[in-house]
Formats: C-alpha cells, sequence, structure tokens
C-alpha cells in the first residue's frame, strides 16, 4: 500500500482539502474537525444518548483509490472525489481496504501509526455532496447502497508522525484475536 493523497477538513463542514503533508498527533490531525480525544454521540453510535461525550475513535478517515473507483462504476459517474467524502488517507494498491478488521495498524516511514478502530459506513452526507457535484440528485440515494463496505475506514493515531504523499505503508494485522464463541466459555 502506499498514500496516494492526503487530505485535511479544516473548514466550515466535513469537505476535505488536499496536502502534501499531515502531522498526526495523539488526537488526531491538528486543525482537522474530526481531530481531539472527544466527540459528541450520533446516529453511528445509538447505545448513547445523542451529543453525550465518548471517546474519538474516529480522528481518521481512510479510503483506497480502488474502492473510489468500484463505487463510481456502480453509481454510473466517472469518479468518487475523496474530498466530498471528508477523506484524511487515501490509501492506492488496497482494493479491499475496507474489509481490513478493527486492530489492524498502518505504520507509515516516520513512525507514525493508525490504530483501526472500525469501517465506515456510507452516510447521507457525503452522498448528498456527490450528488450536488455531478448534477445529479438521485445520487444521494445510490451512494449508501454502492458503497456499503468499500466505505473506507476509521481509526486512531496510536503514535505520533508526518505522513506525506507517497509514503509506503505497513499493514499489521491484529494479534491474537479471539473468536465470540472462544472468550464467552
Amino acid at each position: 500500500m502506499q498514500v496516494a493523497m492526503l487530505l485535511i477538513a479544516d473548514g466550515a463542514d466535513f469537505v476535505s482539502r488536499r496536502v502534501e503533508t499531515l502531522c498526526l498527533t495523539l488526537t488526531g490531525i491538528a486543525g482537522d474537525r474530526h481531530a481531539g480525544p472527544m466527540r459528541a454521540a450520533d446516529a453511528r453510535t445509538p447505545w448513547h444518548k445523542r451529543g453525550t461525550a465518548i471517546a474519538n475513535t474516529r480522528q481518521i478517515s481512510l479510503l483506497s483509490v480502488e474502492e473510489c473507483a468500484e463505487v463510481a462504476r456502480a453509481m454510473d459517474i466517472p469518479v468518487v472525489q475523496p474530498e466530498l467524502l471528508g477523506a484524511n488517507l487515501v490509501l492506492s494498491e488496497a482494493p479491499g481496504l475496507s474489509l481490513l478488521p478493527s486492530a489492524t495498524r498502518l505504520r507509515f516511514p516516520s513512525g507514525a501509526t493508525i490504530f483501526v478502530t472500525e469501517q465506515n459506513a456510507p452516510c447521507r452526507f457525503p452522498a448528498e455532496k456527490l450528488a450536488a457535484a455531478h448534477g445529479r440528485p438521485r445520487l444521494a440515494a445510490l451512494f449508501p447502497k454502492a458503497a456499503i463496505g468499500r466505505r473506507g475506514l476509521v481509526g486512531i493515531v496510536e503514535c505520533e508522525g508526518e505522513v506525506r504523499t507517497g509514503d509506503a505503508v505497513t499493514y499489521l494485522p491484529p494479534r491474537g484475536q479471539v473468536t465470540q464463541r472462544a472468550a464467552l466459555r
């Protein structure tokens, strides 16, 4: 895997813009709207009352070039712009990125490490941005179905460091995973 694109969402909404380097800190990307040790509970965490302060397990959003192309084909559009999805890191040579398990680690040459917390489920906000960008309102309804299992991952910064466009990414699989059946014996 390799870093194809780096982005930061430092504007009024979640839409991100391209940069050449990102400085990952233990609270995420300085200036990014998803940075911080805490976030408010929302529709993704229905077991908590909305607005409740919870740990931020969504500091970083990762996408795959190949999965973006698959989603674009499924929606019959030329391209899915990672910026409109609020991505931070877009990786190439990562066709099954969204299927990597939680607790996977992605390490960069600087030593910066991202700990994957979960798959990123498709939602309506990026769907609406894509529909508007392509001038096709019906795309908003197509995106969630087209992107399921291909929307990328979210994670936290486990080790600080700088990430650059073109960096190689080392994949570190989860260690010692226990199945639910074994854990409940």
